[in-house]
Formats: C-alpha cells, sequence, structure tokens
C-alpha cells in the first residue's frame, strides 16, 4: 500500500524552482535547457493565458532588444580582445576620429559626443595618454579648457579596428534585407525618441559603457 506522503498517481511533476531560488547544481545546462523554448511569444503568451490581461505586448519588443543588446555587446568585447582593445578607448579614439583633421576636441566636447560624465571622459583621455594614443595640451580663450589630440598611433588603431568592429556587426544583421535593415532603424529611432521623452532622460549610451 502506497504511503499517504506519495504524489497521485497522475500528479504532475513540480516545474523547476525560480532562478534565485535554484542551487549550483542546477546552472548551467539545465537552465538553458529550462530557457531555451522560450520566446518572447511564448513568455508573453504565458502570462495572457495564465493571468488575463496583463500588459504583454511589451515582452515581444523589450526582450528581443535586451538578448540582442547581450549578443552584440559579448560579440564586440570578442573581437576588441583579438584587436587588444577595450571598448572604452575605442569609443574615444572613434569620437576623436570622426571630428576629422586635426582631430581635435576640447575634454567638454568629447563627454558631449560620447555622451558620459566629464569624470569618465576624463578616465578615458588620461589612459590613452598613458598608452601613447592621444596627447592633451592646455586650451585657448576659457580657463581650464584641455585639448585632446589623436596621434598617429591612435590613428592607426581607429583604422585597423573599425572596419574589424562595423564588418562584424554588418555580418550579424545580414539575415535582414536591405529594405528590412532600413525599416527596422526607423522603427528604432521612433521608439528610441519616444522613451526618452516619456522618461525624461536624453542620455544615450551603450550598454556596459561608464
Amino acid at each position: 500500500m502506497a504511503s499517504e506522503s506519495a504524489p497521485p498517481p497522475h500528479s504532475e511533476p513540480s516545474p523547476p524552482p525560480p532562478p534565485h531560488e535554484r542551487g549550483a547544481s542546477s546552472t548551467g545546462d539545465a537552465d538553458q535547457a529550462w530557457g531555451a523554448d522560450q520566446t518572447a511569444r511564448d513568455i508573453a503568451a504565458a502570462w495572457e493565458r495564465e493571468r488575463p490581461g496583463t500588459p504583454a505586448t511589451s515582452i515581444g519588443i523589450v526582450t528581443p532588444i535586451w538578448q540582442l543588446a547581450k549578443l552584440f555587446g559579448d560579440d564586440r568585447r570578442r573581437v576588441l580582445a583579438r584587436a587588444g582593445v577595450d571598448s572604452a578607448t575605442l569609443d574615444l579614439l572613434s569620437v576623436l576620429r570622426r571630428s576629422g583633421a586635426p582631430y581635435t576636441l576640447s575634454t567638454r566636447e568629447l563627454g558631449r559626443r560620447s555622451m558620459i560624465t566629464p569624470g569618465a571622459i576624463s578616465q578615458r583621455v588620461a589612459r590613452a595618454e598613458r598608452e601613447g594614443l592621444v596627447i592633451r595640451v592646455p586650451g585657448e580663450g576659457r580657463p581650464r579648457t584641455v585639448q585632446v589630440t589623436l596621434t598617429r598611433a591612435g590613428h592607426d588603431l581607429v583604422e585597423a579596428t573599425v572596419d574589424q568592429v562595423l564588418g562584424r556587426e554588418a555580418d550579424l544583421v545580414s539575415g535582414l534585407a536591405p529594405d528590412q535593415q532600413a525599416q527596422l532603424t526607423e522603427l528604432l529611432d521612433v521608439l528610441l525618441e519616444d522613451v526618452q521623452r516619456r522618461l525624461g532622460d536624453g542620455r544615450l549610451t551603450q550598454v556596459g559603457y561608464d
């Protein structure tokens, strides 16, 4: 005779515990298997089924954006690691390179174009200067103005790296036809501008940047 503590004959197996309750033994392949088939549409449909009225329409947009940001960010870090440069330094050098000859900007303008704080831009400039990629000189006119100029070594590093990064990312989005890429670009611009307006936050940066 079965004990009173045994489950009923047709009881369904218990679902796995939520991530914050799982022990070390349930991580790795088990976690991947549990979430591998859970697309954004699956998640939204499950909420609508189990909790009718839940505002789940954003899941199909926000979840893929987060997933893509993680994939693109991780891949870019791998590309830059092979090139021997970090994201923050390449961003600084790229801003100077895109400014055109003589590739010189004030730290204030660098911060504005990089969309990071004055303290963060100072740290980036100091690191790049130690590596011989930029030089700093006092600016003319306003007191305490500092001008930052791309050195030959910095220019060469940008030229050697930018095609690797952008070429790789162009390949990653090549599954979309050119007209689809153009349409997605326009839609993302609209969404970004509207979300910034709703949040009252005009800052722009990239995932993982300071």
